[in-house]
């Protein structure tokens, strides 16, 4: 608004239209009756000032009003050293651009996957501790919570192919005290087996069976290597046996060891 005023300002110049010329007329005197009653409220009996620069002559003057729409409709410009500088600006002259600190869900997945990495190639294995159970042997317990879908522990061991994974299977077969750690799974339309019989000190060969487990198996692929982990199934407090289904159903591996049906 103070742009258009400064410009209609400039409708006074000699160049343009002379301001209405304002005759003061002879008073006569006449008696009250013969005075005209005021039309509304909205007329008032101001005097009026033979002013040139007057907001309310300009009001009066229909070829001004036509001069201030013209006046208006230009581009409202700036004249420094002989050039035109236009008003229009970008809000980034006025302030620096913001650029997200977020990080988007590939970058996200990516790093938890570099994290997995890192704990499954460097072997570390963290909020568990080994147990003895009077009549169950060795067991695996949580020294903290873990949330459903965490990462738990690898079941470490050798990785083999089906071929030779059944020749140590015929081997331990011969002797029963030896045991058999022996985890069977698909990948990539083959058949792999992790080993983990001989004794090691990782814990996730130790887990024991459950068919209501709190802990299932999952597989994570390290540059083509597939690894056999275990992920939390629901969430787990502090100070729970960790848990997880074997999945071996046949009559065989029943009779041989009862506690599977459980």
């Amino acid at each position: 608004m103070e742009s258009s005023y400064s410009q209609r300002s400039l409708c006074w110049s000699d160049e343009q239209l002379s301001p209405p010329q304002i005759y003061r007329t002879q008073t006569c005197r006449h008696s009250p009756a013969d005075l005209p009653l005021p039309l509304s409220h909205s007329l008032s009996h101001s005097p009026l000032h033979a002013n040139s620069n007057s907001s309310s002559s300009t009001l009066h003057s229909p070829q001004r009003r036509g001069v201030r729409l013209k006046v208006k409709g230009k581009k409202s410009t700036i004249r420094i050293a002989g050039g035109k500088i236009s008003q229009n600006r970008k809000v980034t002259d006025y302030y620096p651009i913001r650029r997200s600190s977020r990080k988007s869900k590939t970058e996200l997945k990516c790093e938890e996957k570099k994290h997995l990495d890192d704990l499954i190639t460097k072997g570390i294995e963290e909020g568990m501790k080994v147990q003895h159970i009077e009549g169950k042997g060795r067991a695996v317990f949580a020294t903290r919570c873990f949330q459903k879908g965490e990462y738990v522990v690898e079941y470490h061991g050798d990785l083999l192919q089906i071929t030779d994974a059944k020749k140590k299977e015929a081997e331990y077969a011969q002797n029963p005290a030896t045991g058999c750690y022996m985890y069977y799974f698909q990948y990539l339309c083959k058949t792999y087996c992790v080993d983990a019989t001989r004794e090691t000190g990782r814990m996730g060969r130790l887990i024991n069976h459950s068919k209501n487990g709190n802990c299932q198996t999952k597989l994570h692929d390290i540059n083509g290597v597939p690894h056999l982990i275990l992920i939390a199934s629901r969430n787990i407090d502090e100070g729970e046996e960790l848990l997880y289904d074997y999945g071996d159903r046949s009559k065989a591996s029943i009779a041989a060891h009862p506690w599977l049906k459980h």
